[in-house]
């Protein structure tokens, strides 16, 4: 087969829509079909919505002699009227890889609707859909005209290792010195990293410790903010920003704390905390979004309703004060991990149904 992929920007950036695209590009080349990808420049939702208007692009896709077009779902405003001429002209099916609904976003009500109607167009104008989550799938549901082919496939944890030997967990837990926190997203107001920081600066600072790995680069007004409030409340030593983290570095930090933690970021998946989890990790996470449907609260980790800090500190003081706790909840997180499927898994569902499709 020859398959096309449009993105925004590049496969290597590390979010875990493009980590997942890019497992199942290599998944797929590596059973001998070719796969083309199509960058689109990252831009504003404004001027991405031009893009359907750009006849470069129109006559780039239309003329490609794909068997089959897979679009991520993050460029429905720069081909919601442009996929409209590809199925009028075109006879390969368009399939639309979905991590995140951005009109279920939380923010503003007004800005919402005016994604929900380019978001409705585009989602209507596909023929399959590939979901990485029950969650996501529901939601599309709600906002398409009709069933189409899909299939759900979850993302897997499995991509940068796991705990091997059980008695770290205990270990760690009981060495002496503050609760090791690890918050893995890009610094980007969705991500609440600003809100986790304002909860947590109320808490004795020998009593914790925060790693932030993510990119520092994307919202730099926002990590003004964040670096701001750091200095602020004085929590230079408590709080390490360690920019872009993966692969062994990645592993290795995880290995070495004791909780992850991002409350309040509404996720679609959440890959990240799964990956934690495989490193024994109880999540405190967010109760919106797809989180809960691998977080049980009072077994793996919490769920934290969206801006209840309190609750968030209240978990945190509870794993300090009680590290038995924190050990059979660091048990039942790498169970859950264990019971997930594997990225080989997930890639070969999203195959199959590929191959029926093309």
């Amino acid at each position: 087969m020859h398959i096309g992929l449009i993105i925004y920007g590049s496969l290597a950036t590390l979010t875990g829509g493009y980590i997942y695209d890019r497992i199942l590009v290599d998944y797929i080349r590596q059973r001998g079909h070719q796969v083309e990808i199509i960058s689109l420049p990252h831009r504003n939702y404004a001027i991405h919505l031009l893009d359907n208007f750009s006849r470069r692009l129109h006559m780039d896709s239309a003329t490609l002699r794909f068997d089959l077009l897979l679009q991520d779902e993050l460029c429905h405003p720069s081909l919601y009227r442009i996929n409209r001429r590809l199925r009028e002209e075109a006879h390969f099916p368009i399939v639309a890889i979905v991590h995140q609904v951005l009109c279920r976003q939380p923010r503003n009500r007004l800005l919402n609707r005016i994604y929900e109607t380019v978001e409705k167009r585009y989602l209507n104008s596909v023929d399959a859909f590939i979901f990485n989550s029950n969650t996501t799938c529901q939601t599309i549901e709600k906002l398409v005209t009709g069933r189409r082919p899909a299939v759900v496939a979850f993302p897997a944890g499995d991509r940068l290792g796991f705990l091997a030997s059980t008695d770290r967990i205990e270990s760690r837990a009981k060495a002496p010195g503050p609760l090791r926190l690890i918050f893995v997203g890009n610094v980007l107001p969705n991500k609440g990293l600003l809100s986790l920081l304002q909860g947590i600066a109320q808490l004795p600072f020998e009593t914790w410790h925060l790693t932030v790995v993510g990119s520092l680069e994307m919202d730099r007004r926002y990590l003004r903010k964040v670096q701001k409030l750091i200095v602020a409340k004085n929590m230079k030593h408590q709080v390490a920003l360690m920019g872009p983290r993966d692969g062994q570095e990645l592993a290795s930090l995880l290995n070495q704390s004791h909780i992850f933690i991002m409350p309040y970021s509404h996720e679609g998946f959440g890959m990240a905390y799964l990956e934690a989890m495989g490193f024994a990790l109880p999540v405190i996470g967010s109760s919106r979004g797809a989180v809960n449907e691998f977080v049980v609260p009072e077994q793996n980790g919490f769920l934290i309703e969206p801006g209840d800090v309190k609750m968030t500190l209240a978990c945190l003081k509870r794993l300090d004060h009680d590290r038995q706790l924190l050990i059979k909840m660091s048990h039942a997180a790498l169970q859950t991990f264990h019971e997930q499927p594997r990225w080989n898994d997930t890639m070969k569902a999203v195959y199959r149904f590929l191959s029926d499709l093309g």
